[in-house]
């Protein structure tokens, strides 16, 4: 295991090259592209990076009306698809994409289709860039693979892909990530994977790599690169900055409006770029009141405390969830994972920890979290199942707090745990993606319809931020609460 500085990994190569978010936005114009990305995200994580877009958790075709009816230049899909097994995952990327591409049709919209998948690389590839370029009904040139995520820590030099650990950045294969149990990986240089993960369909030699110095000093060789593209090849960029995501979303929109069609497989902040939209100061405490005013309650005024749900089981949210405990006063309830799979024992376990967190609640925040030894299967498929059981109780849990108290906010920590807090625990069907609570990670989405209208909720994925950053997010929300709650 050899860790390196950030220093170390760009030295000798140039500097970025500058190009700002309104370039970007120049150029799309200048191409007349009129599209809307429509970004498939198989997990609510993929939010972090933007701002002021729509979000939706279900896609029948009264949904994608309205998401294309807000004018954005992209919006995202929750299909949560990084929880759920193959088979489905493909029913659910082509229903999504089949849908979109009708109702767009009808309303005169040009969608491009985006993949938006962990930074790390676990989720189903190639499966759904696969079924993508297939339900999309048109002919696509390019498979673009970029799953740089600089804010988190998560870089592409000479081709390989590092994950910041620490200070320090380490080859993505050597990480924990690399070793989940249904998405693991051996590869981190990206053709390498890219080969691992088609079996060996796609050679590594048929990769094609755009290098760093090449990004950023010949941009005519960038937009020959992605010009060639043809028969869906795959085409991956170093990225170490916002300036190279921009660089290369230059020669990429060029080339879009000389026709040639692509699939994006990405990281959370390519969509950022790609539209041109200026990175988002985190928000503040009276952004946070003003999104929770402007959307509207439509029940009664909420407790100035909130809830914490905490899924994800990776290193840095176990540290993350202890720095927490020891630094916020607030009631811990934990979802016993043994209770959950047993049928005898769950209802009345779940109803129990409802009980308390509604009680709990009159009086300050409330931390629930699954077990914190994580249960998996005899393999991918079964460890699935019972993380989609567990899942389900955490929603259960949600769903009946919610329907007896009204929490200042709710935040989830982790990929499957947020999806399925927002969709089914909040029965949040179209929201709007506020911004980040912190720099460039951590999204607050505000629920546009539902129990959950006016409740700030906060995406929190299970694998960013440092120790102290749930911490830090929490103390904000609280003093949100505190700053607008009412006397009592």
């Amino acid at each position: 295991m050899i860790m390196t500085s950030l220093e170390e990994l760009v030295a000798g190569f140039r500097p970025p090259r500058p190009v700002s978010a309104e370039e970007v936005r120049e150029a799309i114009i200048d191409a007349g592209l009129e599209q809307v990305l429509v970004v498939l995200d198989d997990d609510p994580t993929g939010t972090q990076s933007v701002a002021g877009l729509p979000v939706l958790t279900g896609w029948e075709a009264d949904d994608f009306r309205w998401a294309f009816s807000q004018s954005a230049a992209a919006i995202y899909v929750m299909t949560n698809s990084r929880s759920l097994a193959p088979d489905t995952a493909e029913a659910v990327t082509r229903e999504v994409v089949t849908t979109a591409v009708d109702v767009a049709r009808q309303m005169g919209i040009n969608p491009v289709f985006v993949s938006r998948s962990d930074s790390t690389l676990r989720g189903h590839f190639p499966l759904e860039t696969r079924v993508i370029t297939a339900a999309s009904g048109q002919q696509v040139d390019g498979i673009i693979l970029i799953p740089a995520f600089d804010e988190a820590g998560r870089v592409t030099v000479g081709g390989v892909h590092y994950c910041r650990v620490g200070q320090d950045y380490l080859p993505v294969g050597e990480t924990e990530f690399a070793k989940d149990a249904t998405f693991g990986y051996r590869a981190s240089r990206l053709a390498e994977w890219v080969e691992e993960k088609t079996e060996g369909a796609v050679r590594a030699d048929d990769v094609v790599l755009i290098g760093l110095d090449t990004l950023r000093g010949e941009p005519d060789a960038v937009r020959d690169a992605v010009m060639a593209l043809k028969d869906g090849a795959v085409l991956t960029a170093d990225i170490v900055t916002e300036e190279d995501l921009r660089a290369l979303s230059l020669a990429l929109i060029s080339a879009e409006g000389a026709g040639k069609r692509f699939v994006y497989r990405v990281g959370p902040p390519f969509v950022r770029a790609r539209i041109g939209q200026e990175k988002h100061a985190p928000v503040s405490p009276a952004e946070i009141e003003e999104a929770r005013r402007w959307a509207g309650a439509p029940h009664q005024e909420p407790l100035p405390h909130g809830l914490v749900v905490v899924g994800s089981h990776v290193g840095v949210t176990q540290r993350q969830l202890t720095h927490l405990k020891e630094n916020v006063a607030a009631t811990v309830l934990e979802v016993e994972v043994a209770k959950v799979v047993d049928t005898a024992q769950r209802d009345a376990h779940l109803q129990d920890l409802i009980d308390q967190a509604v009680a709990a609640l009159d009086s300050g925040s409330v931390i629930v979290q699954t077990s914190r030894t994580l249960v998996t299967g005899a393999d991918g498929h079964s460890s699935l199942d019972i993380s989609r059981q567990v899942s389900a109780a955490v929603v259960a849990v949600v769903h009946g707090i919610l329907s007896r108290r009204a929490p200042a906010f709710v935040l989830a920590k982790g990929g499957i745990t947020s999806s399925d807090v927002a969709s089914k625990g909040l029965e949040i069907r179209h929201g709007l993606a506020v911004g980040p609570m912190l720099p460039g990670i951590v999204s607050l989405w505000v629920a546009q319809d539902g129990p959950a209208r006016g409740i700030p909720y906060i995406v929190f994925p299970g694998n960013v931020g440092d120790d102290a950053s749930l911490t830090a997010v929490v103390k904000r929300l609280q003093g949100a609460a505190d700053a607008v709650a009412p006397a009592r």
